[in-house]
């Protein structure tokens, strides 16, 4: 059983701010609150049998201004803290700005959970293997922290790859929370995302990769491709070289062949080492193939649709 003394649900951010300021150590911050249950009962909590107890909750469920997305200049978008993963299946705006996120959020648990589950959630929780942080990667997110400061608000804005800086660890800093994630849009991209597991239902990532390609179909060649993986190592990482080495060359099979071959170097894994570089061969393959086919150009015709062709 998970127990507390203290559960409370501040309004607004220095609200919840102060609340954390004067917290025991210990306190847990929540929004969808759906790992709260399973940290307590799988022996993350310090305990494997019997009771949890957690000092305090701090509930920012109810913080309007961590709700919602919106557009920024420069092609940035900022997704609220509490932006649930089921949004990037309602919303088709959002989905047009990040194709391979709707493909992440069918693989991510079940409808229930998604309806409560966070965006910044599954980031703050910093698994090697967390669905939504390899997407991210592919759009240079960044994550914006805020506390207090001299009775204001301080924000910083950190590359999410220097947010999470180990299995389960951030450089979160204490009494800070997550109020939003910036990432770029990639209106225009063809997006992808693969996942493997031990089981077909609300399956836990083995390996994961997300792809999003933008072809030149005047030139036939790959104008930008980002790739990235989760579940391979210590943290989620971006297939840069991988990217570099397709970037401008041609869009057919042998390419997308010949850079596969390029990411054994990034799987760091203690085990399963050979499955998962068999793996993350495929999917890096199958990733580009897809979020190319989805931004309209068939590699395996190695010609554009004629929907892309058209227009």
């Amino acid at each position: 059983m998970l127990l507390t003394d203290n559960y409370l649900i501040p309004n607004n951010l220095t609200d919840a701010l102060k609340a954390l300021s004067e917290a025991p150590e210990g306190t847990k911050v929540v929004s969808g609150a759906t790992d709260l249950l399973p940290w307590s009962r799988q022996g993350r909590a310090g305990d494997i049998a019997g009771d949890v107890k957690v000092p305090m909750v701090v509930d920012i469920s109810k913080i309007e201004e961590l709700n919602g997305w919106g557009t920024e200049p420069d092609g940035w978008l900022r997704l609220g803290a509490s932006l649930k993963i089921q949004d990037f299946l309602e919303d088709q705006v959002l989905a047009r700005h990040m194709p391979h996120m709707p493909e992440c959020a069918v693989w991510f648990a079940d409808d229930q959970i998604r309806r409560q589950a966070t965006l910044a959630g599954n980031v703050v929780n910093a698994s090697p293997a967390a669905d939504t942080i390899p997407p991210l990667l592919t759009l240079d997110a960044e994550v914006e922290c805020v506390g207090l400061e001299n009775g204001g608000l301080k924000h910083r804005r950190i590359p999410i790859s220097v947010f999470i800086s180990g299995p389960g660890k951030t450089i979160l800093n204490p009494g800070e929370i997550v109020s939003s994630i910036y990432c770029r849009s990639a209106s225009g991209y063809g997006g992808s995302f693969q996942k493997v597991g031990h089981r077909r239902s609300l399956v836990i990532s083995t390996v994961c990769a997300a792809a999003l390609v933008k072809p030149s179909v005047k030139d036939h060649l790959f104008e930008d491709v980002r790739l990235a993986f989760g579940g391979i190592a210590k943290v989620p990482v971006r297939a840069i070289e991988l990217e570099d080495y397709l970037i401008g060359r041609p869009m057919n099979l042998e390419i997308v062949e010949e850079a596969s071959i390029l990411t054994s170097d990034y799987v760091a894994s203690r085990t399963r080492i050979d499955y998962r570089r068999d793996v993350v061969a495929g999917f890096a393959k199958r990733s580009i193939l897809w979020a190319a086919s989805e931004a309209g150009y068939s590699l395996e015709t190695e010609s554009p649709s004629l929907e892309t062709a058209d227009g």
